[in-house]
């Protein structure tokens, strides 16, 4: 809770002498267990997220946590392992500095932004402001339904790659109006996402809700025709795909 460092070397400073900390005292195999924590390791974490977010540096933590790691004196342990180890550690921390800062905030919204891993925490503080104004829309229990279900059938069907969506196989009134608003939602939102504006992405992406309501009320995706269910799996494959440039809205419970 102190008081941040006020300049920019005072902050690499303390982001450096944090980061070293961290990683040599996992380098060793020393890191906190329970609730002990001989070496404030917690501590040195937090003071990483805050000089990050709340003074607006936008850097790459995996890097700068590889770099720290490979610093230290060779040991038993690996170092990507080490690295690996080192950033879920952050993470869980970056889940209790927000859950303190707004007291609102779902745990879902957080595991939606943490699937994405963004690599700069002042990028994964824009995304869960975005999550959080779209829990709010009237389309954002539908979509995160229909994202849920989506999951579902991909996962079923193994998760298949390398599909692409063929228009004319798109038969069916309803698949093709989705792939039509798909369509014109991806020209939208890319800039915009390129831009990290990404409240303003979800916005435009929640409007998808009535195409894709009507496709699951209409559609058969799992159908005996390989060539219909392929281009359908791969339909739904880039919907979830361009709302995964935000987050993944499926771990959202609205409902």
């Amino acid at each position: 809770g102190d008081s941040l460092p006020a300049t920019g070397i005072g902050r690499i400073l303390a982001v450096a002498d944090k980061l070293d900390t961290l990683a040599g005292v996992f380098s060793i195999g020393k890191k906190p267990t329970g609730n002990r924590d001989p070496f404030g390791l917690r501590r040195a974490a937090l003071g990483v997220i805050r000089i990050f977010i709340e003074c607006a540096l936008d850097v790459d933590l995996k890097k700068l946590i590889a770099k720290a790691v490979s610093q230290q004196p060779k040991g038993k342990l690996e170092n990507a392992a080490i690295a690996d180890d080192l950033y879920h550690f952050i993470s869980d921390r970056l889940r209790r500095y927000f859950l303190d800062r707004d007291a609102g905030l779902a745990t879902e919204s957080f595991d939606a932004v943490m699937a994405r891993q963004p690599d700069s925490l002042l990028d994964f503080d824009r995304r869960l402001a975005a999550v959080q104004t779209f829990t709010r829309l009237e389309q954002a229990e539908s979509l995160a339904a229909a994202n849920k279900r989506i999951a579902n059938i991909l996962r079923q069907a193994g998760d298949p790659e390398g599909l692409s969506v063929s228009k004319k196989l798109l038969t069916d009134d309803a698949e093709q109006a989705l792939y039509n608003a798909l369509d014109n939602a991806r020209h939208k939102v890319g800039p915009l996402i390129r831009d990290r504006h990404y409240a303003e992405a979800l916005n435009i992406l929640a409007d998808l809700r009535d195409p894709v309501d009507r496709f699951f009320d209409d559609v058969m995706v799992m159908t005996d025709d390989e060539a219909a269910r392929k281009n359908r799996l791969a339909l739904l494959g880039e919907l979830r795909a361009l709302f995964l440039d935000v987050a993944d809205i499926s771990r959202l419970s609205l409902s």
